[in-house]
């Protein structure tokens, strides 16, 4: 796919995604103070990555429009937005800057920023519940999935790790890793599938490619903390470093780190051999392999 292509296609769905995310939360109640908590982080830019791997599996699938899985993408952001939120809060990250802004916490106070964690986290399942266009299986199974990669053995279990200095070496960080961050990308496909009513064989292909890429997203994630420039990066260099905490970056090296990003990143891709119309995931995994923020 030319860079021209991937391009548009890339600004379809993230402005498909922004419009449907800006319509939310703008009633005139009496705790409206929420909902600017809610929206502020929301709304504060992002790769808006896992709405795309959703749009687009859903258009792999074979979906009749893919902006039918709107509802079921900008759950999984709402998801992805309040675990951010709460991840940054003093009891966890204690981070002062996200996405180059300073963090809800920050704004709001750590009180009303953990109810807006909360209440994203909630009004995610209502999106879901309610996807005008969608069956009601598709529905069951995106709770299902979504409910799994974010819950006590997914996102959560790996916040607890993080917290309790749980990775010292390449297999336990990779499990770390895993529940924290790839699990959220393969229930961004799984989602996409579910809208769709994908095939299993489908669906296992596009969650393995999700899951990869995951990997290799933090990996990434984890050199730009020690290379990246805080400027473009949106948040502290070295604060990992700084909570004492051990990263692939420590044990791999920068260059380690590389050749690590580019082997997973190949199988990444490997996983897509008989995913026909796959050249938006290659492109998309290839340049995220070589991201600076």
């Amino acid at each position: 796919m030319d860079a021209d292509a991937f391009r548009t296609r890339c600004d379809a769905y993230r402005e498909a995604t922004e419009i449907y995310l800006n319509r939310l939360f703008l009633d005139n109640d009496p705790w409206q103070k929420l909902y600017e908590s809610m929206r502020y982080s929301l709304l504060s830019g992002g790769k808006r990555l896992r709405p795309m791997l959703t749009l687009e599996c859903a258009r792999l699938g074979g979906i009749r429009d893919w902006r039918d899985a709107l509802p079921f993408a900008c759950a999984l952001e709402l998801v992805h937005t309040y675990s951010l939120i709460h991840d940054d809060l003093p009891c966890m990250d204690d981070d002062e800057l996200r996405r180059g802004k300073p963090t809800n916490h920050v704004v709001f106070g750590e009180t009303m920023a953990t109810l807006a964690g909360d209440a994203l986290q909630a009004e995610a399942y209502r999106l879901i519940a309610e996807a005008p266009e969608l069956t009601e299986a598709a529905k069951l199974e995106a709770v299902r999935s979504l409910a799994r990669a974010s819950g006590a053995s997914g996102m959560v279990a790996g916040q607890v790790l993080d917290l309790t200095d749980y990775g010292h070496d390449r297999e336990t960080l990779a499990t770390l890793c895993d529940r924290k961050t790839c699990f959220m990308l393969k229930a961004a496909a799984e989602l996409g599938c579910a809208a769709a009513n994908a095939s299993a064989e489908l669906t296992a292909a596009l969650a393995r490619y999700a899951s990869l890429l995951g990997l290799a997203f933090q990996i990434r994630d984890d050199l730009l903390d020690v290379i990246g420039d805080e400027a473009t990066f949106g948040k502290p260099i070295g604060s990992d470093k700084a909570e004492g905490k051990t990263t692939f970056a420590d044990l791999l090296g920068a260059d380690g780190c590389r050749a690590e990003v580019r082997r997973l990143t190949d199988e990444a891709c490997a996983a897509l051999e008989n995913v026909g119309d796959a050249e938006f995931l290659v492109a998309l995994a290839r340049r995220l392999a070589e991201r600076t923020k």
